[in-house]
């Protein structure tokens, strides 16, 4: 039996019928499901039915006001995730709803690709909160959504500390390299702790500019810098009583070290450009991917910092290490993503298992799902070949290094798919010694986005998996080349 996933869920509440129109057009998708109501005592009847991941509402509506259903949603369910539409940003109305809980607020009138990428934000904290991370799955069974898969000695080591530090509000560093899935391990704390019905939020320090970062976790006041035209309220406040995880910390500026300090010490801090001392509640997780010793003998990392971080340490094995859980990785990726596609698990030919086992999987875990993606795009039966995965996977070549010694030398082709690549790179570059204008990276890119779509029959989850980026990546690429009128016209 196939257990289908479901889809995410958006609620609208406005008054206005243009309005309701116009967010069914934005977000149209065979992966969001979108209901409305015209009032906030609709919207708090359809609530229990549907159940939607974000509500999206107008402050100003006939009846109840936006403000008092946004109390009534987050008294019935504070892990339900509010986005307040208003044309009054900078008054008191769109501060007091930040305060109440809502998860953030939008300016009218709206800038689409603004609005996209906040509620596609909005809907993955959404699942962040609601998916409970199981440890250990079992494989044989297809009733879960996600787990962190591993029988390896040191996996096993990973679990007892989630499952020690879930009976707890202990602050955790989770340490490893890019891949090992930190953040996994993070929210399966948070789903078998005591804060689980709270809210839980993940800040990426190393994704968020410098300057912006200690604005996005603490909030500001009006004024407080350049553009700073209203008060802010911060990932801290909306998070009190809940859990946030901050990953690549070690990123942090000196300023914000020391405000994190602060909230870890006495659970208070101040919003930047203010001086009142704001008290919270909130259980904090850490990752990084550096070597935070090193950082703070080189005095870049806090040492007091550090020590506040590191009550209890969880280090992520690589994949390397654990190469004994490939295949029981492979095989939760090829039911996990069987789920998603609404299709059979594909099965694998011999030799694959084999060659994943042997890979030394730089990019670890991740990696490991981005080529059992990949393989299921391109494979043309019910079975993945070894022709399916990656040159450098299965060996067929290794591009040779240039010699500085003699520039001029015939160079030997790869063989497989590797030399097909290089001979290909090789044509590139005769036509950008024709044409010194061409600019080569931006016309591949093109080139391949768009092939990319026509393999997929213009799925862009597909087509974005096939290219190992975003689905918000690839939007960008499709509306910077016109690719999307392109297709429109064969």
């Amino acid at each position: 039996m196939v257990v289908l996933m479901s889809k995410s869920k958006l609620l609208l509440i406005d008054d206005e019928v243009d309005v309701q129109y116009s967010f069914r057009r934005i977000f149209d998708s065979p992966e969001l499901e979108i209901r409305t109501a015209s009032s906030g005592e609709e919207g708090l009847q359809i609530i229990p039915k549907f159940k939607p991941d974000v509500v999206l509402m107008d402050v100003r509506m006939g009846g109840m006001t936006g403000l008092e259903t946004l109390r009534r949603i987050r008294e019935a369910d504070k892990k339900l995730l509010v986005i307040l539409m208003t044309a009054y940003g900078t008054t008191q109305t769109a501060i007091e709803a930040m305060k109440l809980g809502a998860y953030d607020y939008l300016l009218k009138p709206f800038d689409v690709p603004k609005i996209k990428e906040l509620v596609n934000n909005a809907l993955k904290a959404a699942r962040d909160m609601r998916q409970v991370v199981t440890v250990a799955p079992l494989l044989e069974s297809e009733d879960y959504e996600l787990g962190i898969v591993g029988r390896t000695e040191a996996m096993q080591n990973v679990f007892k500390l989630i499952g020690q530090l879930a009976a707890s509000d202990a602050t955790a560093l989770i340490t490893g390299e890019s891949g090992t899935g930190k953040e996994l391990v993070a929210r399966a704390i948070y789903s078998h702790s005591g804060r689980s019905e709270q809210p839980f939020l993940a800040i990426n320090c190393a994704a968020i500019p410098e300057q912006l970062l200690e604005s996005e976790l603490f909030g500001h006041e009006r004024g407080a810098f350049t553009g700073a035209t209203g008060q802010r309220i911060g990932k801290f406040e909306q998070c009190n009583g809940g859990t946030i995880f901050l990953d690549e910390i070690g990123d942090m500026t000196p300023a914000t070290q020391t405000k994190i300090l602060r909230v870890l010490q006495s659970g208070t801090f101040e919003r930047v450009g203010g001086n009142v001392p704001i008290k919270v509640d909130v259980r904090v997780i850490a990752a990084t991917n550096k070597p935070l010793e090193q950082a703070v003998a080189a005095r870049q990392f806090r040492e007091d910092l550090f020590y506040r971080l590191n009550v209890v340490r969880i280090p992520m094995p690589p994949l390397r290490e654990r190469r004994d859980d490939v295949r029981l990785l492979v095989d939760y990726f090829l039911r996990k993503l069987a789920r998603e596609q609404q299709t059979q698990p594909r099965s694998l030919s011999a030799g694959v298992l084999r060659a994943l086992e042997k890979h030394h999987w730089p990019g670890n875990v991740r990696e490991l799902e981005n080529v059992v993606r990949r393989a299921l795009v391109v494979a043309k039966g019910d079975a993945i070949l070894l022709s399916d995965l990656p040159a450098e996977i299965i060996g067929a070549g290794v591009v040779p290094t240039v010699m500085a010694a003699s520039p001029s030398a015939p160079r030997p082709t790869p063989a497989g798919d590797a030399g097909e690549l290089v001979g290909m790179a090789r044509q590139i570059f005769k036509l950008v010694r024709k044409d010194p204008k061409l600019k080569v990276i931006p016309s591949v890119e093109r080139v391949l986005v768009t092939e990319a779509l026509r393999e997929t029959g213009n799925n862009q989850v597909q087509a974005a998996k096939l290219l190992g980026i975003t689905r918000a990546t690839l939007r960008k690429r499709i509306e910077k080349f016109g690719i999307t009128r392109e297709l429109s016209i064969q």
